[in-house]
């Protein structure tokens, strides 16, 4: 976890507190996100999964046979089941998540269900140089990135890393899931639940370094707060400290006062000829969308 220690003593220590959203996925902060997808003001997954449903037939008829699928951020496996479902004589299906435990308890659950599917996690920072195994030698390499996590990203990193999976899957395609900009009321609700699992799942961010880095903290000390910045058409989460609080890390020793905070994630919300302009950029070919009838949400088939 040398990564993580290194970019929680930087975030403290810098000038914008700001660190990784990657941060919050260990087993449970993947277990809270899977709860954050049920609730009824968050409308990415449900919308998602609508859309996917309706068009499976078309995505696999676009994938072809002989394809490897590989998805970015795995996660609980959920949405690609719908694609696995229709997927003509599949190669191999290659997960890639950063939480290893998680990762393999739903591969496990995933071969229960297709017992024949070849599947091949990959237990890695999926936002950098990683190690694939070999492409199929009949079939295009098919990415898979749903849950608008390219929005995690700011436009910059977001063109980095597009670049890096159209070098990855050079010659194959890549269906990305995209949120789109909408009514401000809409997005502060979907980031402010009722329920407060959203604030649960900002919070498990100290909570993981409390557990796997000795972070000395009052995790309790922190409110969690979520606004949408229109200028920027994103979403910012940040953990405010009530009153000063003290971080100790690795001998080091941290302060922050009221009015300062420590951003955890950006969002960011795209209209489709935004997004098609950015994956056209990284060297993309957009070739189809597909939105809600609200145009809340949006698929794109990018040729690599």
């Amino acid at each position: 976890m040398s990564s993580f220690a290194e970019d929680l003593h930087a975030a403290l220590a810098g000038p914008e507190h700001a660190i990784s959203p990657k941060y919050f996925y260990d087993a449970q902060g993947s277990a809270l996100f899977e709860q954050i997808c049920e609730l009824p003001e968050y409308y990415p997954t449900r919308t998602e999964l609508a859309l996917l449903r309706q068009h499976a037939g078309d995505f696999a008829a676009r994938m072809g046979p002989g394809a490897q699928l590989i998805e970015y951020g795995a996660g609980a496996l959920v949405k690609v089941r719908l694609l696995l479902e229709r997927a003509v004589q599949l190669h191999s299906f290659v997960p890639v998540d950063i939480s290893g435990p998680h990762l393999l308890a739903a591969c496990e659950a995933l071969q229960r269900e297709h017992p024949p599917l070849r599947i091949l996690p990959v237990v890695a920072d999926f936002t950098k140089m990683h190690v694939l195994p070999d492409p199929p030698p009949d079939g295009r390499r098919i990415g898979f990135f749903p849950g608008s996590s390219i929005g995690n990203f700011d436009p910059a990193e977001a063109l980095e890393f597009l670049k890096l999976l159209r070098a990855e899957l050079d010659g194959g395609a890549l269906l990305i899931g995209v949120d789109l900009i909408k009514d401000p009321a809409l997005l502060h609700a979907a980031y402010n639940d009722a329920r407060g699992v959203t604030a649960r799942f900002n919070l498990n961010l100290l909570r993981h370094a409390q557990r796997v880095l000795g972070l000395e903290c009052d995790a309790d000390g922190f409110d969690h707060y979520a606004f949408y910045d229109p200028r920027r058409h994103r979403i910012e989460m940040h953990l405010l400290p009530r009153g000063e609080q003290h971080l100790q890390l690795q001998g080091q020793r941290y302060t922050l006062s009221p009015g300062q905070s420590l951003h955890t994630e950006n969002s960011y919300k795209y209209s489709v000829e935004s997004f098609q302009a950015l994956a056209r950029e990284a060297g993309f070919r957009p070739s189809a969308h597909w939105t809600d009838e609200r145009r809340w949400f949006s698929l794109h088939w990018l040729e690599a």
